[in-house]
Formats: structure tokens, sequence, C-alpha cells
């Protein structure tokens, strides 16, 4: 089966397409969306970027760096092929999108644009559970065509492996950890009935899954509540549930409802963005839940987490993250699970240096996927002919206080796609570049910025400093491999199974231009705080006739660990699995280990410690339609 030859550029404008779970359905897709956009835009600020959505008027009024939205679902096809068409290349995800009754209707698009010559990038999908035929031969048949796939964890290789996929996949980490984080206010803490001078701990919950197959839904209920209610003891605590999906609130609801001290317990109804629910995390001491995505918003900002695997995507980020990941939720479990939550709060000051090491690793890998698109896009140009100058664009809609493409935070401090403070702290300073994109007239290639960090994660509460930038920047004209991908094999567009459209900072973003210098070359600060430390290679957008890059950090946060809330101490992640034991400590009957359920007290016995690998991160797969 083969595809059209790729087509060159129509004019000096690239168009790029979106193609993921996007519109509102799900804060997580939402954050992925809104950091693919950040990563195009900082790559190719002149681009129009065309969001293809499963609600596009959520997406027109949530998403302001999309130049073109376009709705796919319930519409006819032939509008939706004409703007395909239209492409330069169309970016597939990221998110958990390759996946059974869903991966045949997202990849059916992918064909259509193959066969029109459009280029095709995977960008940092999640994979899992494939078992239907005509999503596997889907799956197979498209991905074989495209010019990269990145996956964004190991579980999502293997399923693709499975599968029968034969070429080469990248595996890097989830885009969502490089979200700018966006200020969760004192007043809208007040407005959802949270206490301000408490401790906090965050819960996300959601329908069982398969992380509590056996249980029926008021047993899973009532487990949870369990764990809430020994929260509340165990540390004088109030419960925040933040629901990332309209689904989420009944099942918070339900939890808080079986709860022996349900005053203890608020559920945020509110809508919010992806970066306000990163500026939640500010306010938190610890975080027990399902959904991946607040998992990654509670790990960068430093906090103690404790996932609840309900698919394969949970348990890989556990196991990187170095964080308890259970096997599962069982009803004589319960002890077991108060067991880990009480050691996982204990141990965390020792375990924080560790937990900043491997996030920090982790923003490196979701920055790669963004330097690889970016690698493309430069293959593309060069295959086009000269690229276009886009030195003298004007600044991004968001400001100019906005850098690399990605909007400005309250303070007005984004630098290259990296979160800058919730609360308006000193902007991110240490990413160092690699080699430069673009020089400037005078031929001079961009330097180093100096003064790092030595965490690199965004800081607790407000108005501490904001996260140091470790990665490095990539040389255009080649793929971070040092080669240039190739154009499509190319496949007969006729092979997908039929069916309809029916039916839902990081350290280095690989920059491209500099887009909010002033005439003078000054870098726009926070009010009141230093300006960010401008590391994006090429040419400055707005700066002075000279070409003068920015100059070298102006405020690089302190040393050390990134503070948390209540305090400021730093913080860091939990121990892998292994036994510590059966003893229980403090007041509360049963035997921990046996078939009896254990009391509310200080338990510190039996640490489950199990973690998914090998053959049982296949078996734990879950379904789920959210990232």
């Amino acid at each position: 089966m083969t595809t059209s030859e790729p087509r060159p550029s129509r004019s000096g404008r690239p168009r790029i397409g979106l193609l993921g779970s996007y519109g509102g359905f799900n804060i997580g897709d939402e954050a992925i969306l809104q950091c693919v956009l950040g990563c195009l835009r900082s790559h190719r600020p002149d681009a129009a970027l065309v969001v293809f959505s499963r609600d596009a008027e959520h997406t027109r009024a949530h998403q302001p760096m999309a130049d073109e939205v376009v709705g796919w679902e319930g519409v006819p096809r032939k509008p939706v092929t004409d703007v395909l068409s239209g492409l330069d290349l169309l970016v597939l995800g990221g998110g958990g999108i390759l996946y059974d009754g869903e991966a045949r209707r997202y990849l059916k698009l992918v064909r259509a644009a193959q066969s029109r010559g459009v280029r095709t990038f995977a960008y940092a999908v999640g994979a899992g559970p494939l078992h239907e035929n005509d999503d596997r031969e889907a799956v197979r048949t498209v991905l074989a065509d495209m010019d990269e796939v990145v996956v964004r964890d190991e579980e999502s290789r293997l399923v693709l492996e499975e599968v029968g996929v034969e070429r080469d996949l990248v595996v890097t980490a989830d885009p969502a950890l490089l979200l700018p984080p966006e200020p969760f206010t004192a007043e809208m803490m007040r407005q959802e009935g949270v206490p301000a001078d408490a401790r906090l701990v965050g819960m996300s919950v959601r329908e069982p899954g398969r992380a509590a197959e056996k249980l029926d839904e008021g047993d899973y209920h009532a487990l949870l509540a369990d764990v809430a209610d020994f929260l509340v003891r165990r540390l004088d605590a109030h419960v925040v549930f933040m629901p990332m999906e309209r689904h989420d609130v009944r099942h918070a609801h339900a939890v808080l409802s079986r709860m022996t001290a349900p005053d203890r317990g608020r559920i945020l109804h509110s809508a919010y963005t992806p970066g306000q629910v990163l500026g939640l995390m500010s306010h938190l001491d610890l975080v027990v839940g399902m959904r991946l995505h607040f998992l990654i918003f509670a790990a960068v900002s430093g906090l103690p987490v404790l996932p609840l695997p309900y698919a394969g995507k949970v348990f890989d980020f556990a196991r990187r993250l170095g964080a308890p990941a259970l096997v599962g939720v069982a009803r004589e479990q319960v002890g077991l699970l108060l067991a880990e939550v009480d050691r996982l709060w204990d141990e965390f000051p020792q375990r924080r240096v560790d937990l900043n090491t491997r996030v920090r690793a982790l923003r490196e890998l979701a920055a790669e996927t963004c330097a690889r698109c970016g690698a493309l896009l430069d293959d593309m140009d060069h295959a086009n002919g000269p690229a276009t100058d886009t030195a003298a664009l004007p600044a991004d809609a968001a400001g100019d206080s906005a850098t690399a493409g990605l909007p400005a935070e309250a303070g007005g401090s984004a630098t290259a796609g990296l979160p800058a403070e919730a609360a308006g702290g000193s902007a991110p300073s240490g990413l160092t570049t690699g080699p430069a994109r673009d020089s400037d007239p005078a031929g001079r290639t961009r330097g180093t910025a100096g003064n790092s960090n030595s965490d690199g994660l965004p800081a607790g509460t407000a108005g501490d400093s904001a996260p140091a930038d470790p990665a490095a920047d990539m040389a255009r004209n080649s793929t971070p491999a040092g080669g240039a991908p190739g154009a499509a094999e190319g496949s007969d567009p006729d092979g997908l199974p039929a069916g309809t459209a029916g039916g839902p900072d990081a350290d280095s973003l690989a920059a491209g231009t500099v887009r909010g210098c002033d005439p003078a070359g000054r870098t726009p600060g926070a009010a009141g705080d230093s300006g960010p430390d401008w590391l994006a290679a090429g040419p400055a957008e707005g700066c002075d006739p000279a070409g003068r890059a920015p100059g070298a950090t102006q405020g690089s946060a302190p040393d050390g660990p990134g503070p948390g809330a209540a305090g400021g101490s730093g913080q860091g992640r939990p121990a892998d699995g292994g036994d510590r034991g059966s003893g229980v400590e403090g007041a509360g009957a049963g035997v921990v280990g046996g078939s009896g359920g254990a009391g509310v007290g200080g338990l510190r016995g039996h640490l489950l410690g199990r973690r998914s690998e090998g053959d049982g991160a296949v078996a734990g797969r879950g379904a789920g339609q959210e990232a």
C-alpha cells in the first residue's frame, strides 16, 4: 500500500494540523493540546495551527494559540478532508488515543492525510488496550507510513510491538509535563470552601476500571472513603477532590458520602484550566489519585504521590517516578493501602531529591518530542527550499512577554515553554542551549545561560522561585539522532477499515525564535521580578537591529529542592517497593497481611511494594478514553 509523495508547501506560511482527543472532555487532554501548540509555535511562529477538535466551540474559546479549529465528529467527511488536503504536516496526539474503538477513527484521518501527500508525526501518543482486529490493522498499516512515531511510555511501545508494528518507536514522556502553571488564588480556594490554613490532601477518583475490577462500585467507593478518612485522622488534614472530567464528579460525591468525616472533604465544582489545576498543587501537601495528569501535576510540583493505577499508563508513570505502584485495590487490602499512605508521608523528606531528579529527566524527555517534531519541520523546509525568515514576525498573540510561543503567566514570564511560578516568582534559569539554530547577522551564536537551579521543579508555594531548565536545545536541520527523517514510504489510501468519523518546562522546549524582547534587547519580567532567561536559539524576535541575544541568567532560582507547600519545605519521591515488615503502630484493630482490615492509626507495616513490570505491565493495561 502506498501513499502519495509528500508535496512542497504552496506558500511561505506552513499549515500544521493537530489531531487528538481535544475539545474539553478531559483536563489532561487539554493540557497536552496546550503544550503541543506551544511547541509548534516555538518552532514555527508563522505557522497556521489547525486543531481538529471533538468540540470546536470549546477549543476556540479555550485555546488561543489555535489559528483554526475544525470539528470532525458527526460532520460530513468532505469538509474535513478538504482541510486535511491543505496541510503540510498533521500531528497525531499526544495522549492516549490508540485504543479499542477509537484508534481506527483517528487513524482514518491520518490515512486520508497521507494519501494526499501530507507528512505525519505521532506526538507522544499512548496506546492500549488493542484487541479489536479493525483497530489493530489500522495501527499496523497507518503507523508504518508515518514520518516518525513517538510514544509517551514503555507500556505503549510494548502494546504497539505486540500488535505488529515493525518500525522504530521512540519513547519519551507525556507532553503535559511541560505545562506552565497558572495561579490558583486564595479567592478561588475561599469560593470552593477549602480552608486556607489547613493541611490539604488532593484526591482524584474515577470509575473503578481495572484498578478495582473485583469490587462492585459501592465497595470501591467505600474503600476510597476509608483512605480519605485515614488521611483526615493521620494528617489532621482536609481532603480536596479534583474532578479531571465531568464523570469524576459523581464518583467523588459517592466517596465523600461514605466518609465518616465528610465535613473534612471538599469537591471542587468550578471549571478550571489545566494551568490552574497545576497551580492548585501549590496549596496541597500530598496527593492520592487515579487520573494520570493529576498525578503528573503533583509530581511536577514536588509533592508526595500515591498512584492508584487503573491502566498501564499509570503503572508506567509510577515506575518511572519511583512511586509506589499498587497492582490494584481490593477490600481485603485496605490495611496495606493505608500502610502505604502512612509510609509515603513519613519517608518523603528523605525521598524528595530523588523525585526531583526523576521528574527533571521526564521533562527532558517530554522536550525531546518537541525537538523531534521541530527537526521534521526543518527537514521539510530543506526539501521545499529556503525556510521562511521568521525573525521579523510579530510577537505571539499572548503578548510581548511570551517566549517560544507559550503564553506568559499572570506575571508575564513564560520562558521557552517552561512554567513560570504560579504566583509570579522569578523566571526559570539554567537552561543550556546546544548548537544554535541560527546565528545573528554578525555570525554569533547563542551562548549558554548560567546559574542553573539544582532541582528544576516548579516551586510549591506562591512567590517561590520557578524551575530550572537543564535540557539542551537541538541543532536545526537534523533529527535528534543526527539524520533527517525520511518521507513516508506510502500506502494505498483504501487499506484502512471503513468507518465514519461519528461520535470526543520543560526542560528545554527546543525553542526556535525568541518572541518577546523589546527593541533594546531587554527581556520582559514579571512585575517586580527578574525577567526570564531567553534561552531559545535563533534570531531574537523584536530584539535590537544588531541581533544581540538577551543576556545571561537574570535571577536564577536558589539551589536545592523546590519549595513545597506548608512552610516551603522541598519534597521528593517515595521509594520503590519492598517489604517493610508487618508491624502496626497506633490504635486500630486488624491484622496486616492477614484477613482482617486495618484500623485507623499510624500503620507502617507490610508495604505492598508491587510494581508493574514486564508481563505484569501488559496484563495490567486498562481501557479509558482520557489521556
